[in-house]
């Protein structure tokens, strides 16, 4: 649910509400009952939780078991299927 900030035209307070994006829009000051606008650009953050993003969230369980066999396996120079290899002379 995101938070947004409003202002009081009246007094000047400012404090934050969370509310839904189909919420409507407060319109009255909890201090003196004037009225309010909404800050605009404020409030709204990404905030990432957990042990890491791409590569430990959203990648295949046996990711790390394939990664490690393809860096111990030997380069054959003479596959042409081997991009990182140096052609054979």
């Amino acid at each position: 649910m995101p938070t947004y900030e409003y202002e009081c035209k009246s007094c000047g307070h400012r404090f934050e509400h969370s509310q839904g994006m189909s919420d409507c829009q407060l319109t009255e000051c909890p201090q003196c009952k004037g009225r309010l606008r909404r800050v605009i650009g404020s409030g709204i953050g990404i905030i990432f939780k957990g042990s890491g993003f791409y590569a430990t969230d959203y990648r295949k369980p046996g990711y790390k078991e394939k990664e490690k066999k393809e860096k111990s396996a030997p380069c054959e120079a003479a596959k042409p299927s081997c991009k990182g290899c140096p052609s054979a002379a």
